[in-house]
């Protein structure tokens, strides 16, 4: 479980540090997206906060060998409370009453995920449930293709969603990876659905929060890569609780994603305030 909160927490930490960066970056000279991300890699926050993007998905490999889906998940969306105390420290944005009492929620519920977790399933995942995760990253490729031609508030949920499950397939992927010899893993269609899936994940959020609401895309991000993993795990591959604290990992995990819905402003560092 250290792992996990050590991922939410590089990953929150990173999030602000790229969007100090680039703001940065923006004010200090016209050009595209291309010339902007330049600027960018050019200031020591953003390269730091890719160093942590980088510790962070680790963190959150060596958690998920260790730990159930659904634990890891509910840590990682809690990200978003890290997001957001370290912003009101940082970038002066104050938070609401609600706010500070979400990032209580969001600690209540990993406390409670973390005395009721178990550790993770013993079954190894079938061939069929290896391809059927190579399935469904390359439908949340198929997946951007149809929510960028939409418009409007459902774009941006559709492409979080997408988003949400690109990032969950990456999380399933890692546990159905049981052997790291090139020749094992060339042959393993995980393989393929962890890249396919990360890259698809990636491209999603990207779109969704630049042309679409930020609080909207990042509720559907938080649904889509915690539940459906977590239902993989426990269904397919064994996850399993501390006997008798099935209720209390239930109530965690959705006391966990709950304060977190309640700061998906925070899904990209919001601008400076006053």
């Amino acid at each position: 479980m250290l792992c996990a909160l050590g991922a939410a927490v590089c990953f929150g930490t990173a999030t602000v540090l790229q969007a100090i960066a680039t703001r940065e970056a923006v004010t200090t000279g016209p050009g595209g997206d291309a010339a902007l991300l330049l600027r960018a890699l050019r200031q020591w926050r953003y390269l730091a906060g890719l160093a942590l993007d980088g510790l962070g998905f680790l963190l959150q490999i060596a958690a998920l060998r260790s730990i159930p889906i659904y634990a890891v998940g509910a840590a990682l969306a809690a990200s978003l409370a890290v997001t957001a105390v370290v912003a009101a420290r940082l970038l002066h944005v104050r938070l609401s009453g609600v706010e500070w009492a979400a990032v209580g929620v969001v600690c209540a519920g990993l406390g409670m995920l973390g005395l009721a977790s178990g550790a993770e399933g013993d079954r190894a995942g079938s061939t069929a449930l290896k391809y059927a995760t190579l399935a469904t990253a390359v439908a949340v490729l198929l997946l951007g293709l149809v929510g960028g031609r939409m418009s409007g508030r459902g774009r941006a949920l559709l492409l979080g969603l997408g988003a949400g499950f690109g990032f969950g397939v990456v999380a399933v992927s890692v546990r159905l990876i049981d052997d790291l010899a090139p020749a094992t893993l060339l042959t393993n269609p995980a393989t393929y659905a962890l890249l396919i899936g990360g890259g698809a994940a990636f491209i999603l959020l990207t779109s969704a929060l630049q042309r679409g609401s930020v609080t909207t895309a990042t509720a559907g991000l938080v649904i889509g890569e915690t539940v459906g993993p977590a239902l993989v795990g426990v269904i397919w591959l064994g996850d399993r609780t501390r006997e008798g604290l099935a209720w209390l990992a239930v109530l965690g995990f959705v006391v966990a994603i709950a304060g977190a819905l309640a700061l998906t402003r925070f899904g990209e560092a919001p601008v400076e305030e006053g």
